[in-house]
């Protein structure tokens, strides 16, 4: 629904409002849509490029300006410029439930892209499509919490596929090739392949040198066993990150 602004009814569009309860009374901002993110992460700076009004309402909706002596109780001043960056930077952002439903439909498929890219067919070492995972997602019951971002919820959705859906799936494997002196591989080389699936190959002169298949989360692991043993004189390479094959479905 379109929200006029009451000194001259012009129609906003584009809006996002920001909401902050403070001294038991509520305060709402209207902003440009992104402008509220870019001014967290400080891309954005110019206040009047995110105000879509420079003013500060009760209800933005009905075009209710918070009073003055209500501002001064609750923020200890009248400056609307300075209450609309207290809003911004505390306040929450009012998300309609349409647009609720187009994030969270956003935010799942950018979750199965990232679990399609680190993950596989423990068989076939393939890995699956998007689409495929999202089916499985479904299948696990695996809800979406709106605020985290994609990147942090990647883990917890692989282990609930793996515990709750019939989809057999395990992380993508990391190939690398591990390089230390020859005179230490002896003293390393059971910490050093207790993490690996596979050790693929292996040759010894000057110094020994293995490639093996390994879970991506041990290659920190790896590197750092080598800092604290060989100090400098060993390496870790990656000669690929995903193993897999063509996409399956």
């Amino acid at each position: 629904m379109p929200i006029n602004q009451p000194s001259n009814q012009i129609k906003l569009t584009n809006v996002s409002i920001v909401r902050l309860k403070k001294g038991g009374k509520r305060y709402e901002i209207a902003c440009y849509k992104n402008k509220v993110q870019e001014w967290r992460n400080g891309v954005e700076k110019d206040l009047d490029e995110v105000l879509q009004i420079s003013n500060v309402f009760v209800n933005v909706s009905k075009g209710e300006v918070a009073k003055s002596n209500d501002l001064k109780k609750s923020f200890g001043t009248d400056d609307r410029n300075t209450i609309a960056r207290e809003i911004l930077e505390k306040g929450e952002v009012q998300v309609g439930d349409k647009e609720r439903e187009h994030d969270i439909a956003a935010l799942r498929r950018e979750i199965a892209t990232l679990v399609a890219e680190k993950c596989v067919d423990p068989a076939t070492q393939a890995p699956y499509s998007v689409s495929i995972i999202e089916k499985a997602m479904s299948e696990a019951g695996y809800s979406v919490r709106a605020n985290k971002n994609a990147k942090s919820q990647v883990s917890e959705c692989i282990k609930m596929l793996q515990s709750d859906s019939t989809l057999p799936i395990e992380r993508a494997k990391m190939r690398i090739r591990v390089i230390v002196p020859a005179a230490d591989i002896n003293s390393l080389r059971e910490r050093l392949l207790d993490g690996v699936d596979k050790l693929e190959h292996e040759e010894t002169g000057d110094e020994w040198s293995g490639t093996m298949l390994i879970d991506p989360v041990q290659f920190r692991v790896i590197s750092d066993l080598l800092r604290k043993t060989v100090k400098g004189k060993g390496r870790v390479e990656t000669l690929t990150f995903n193993t897999g094959a063509t996409s399956k479905g």
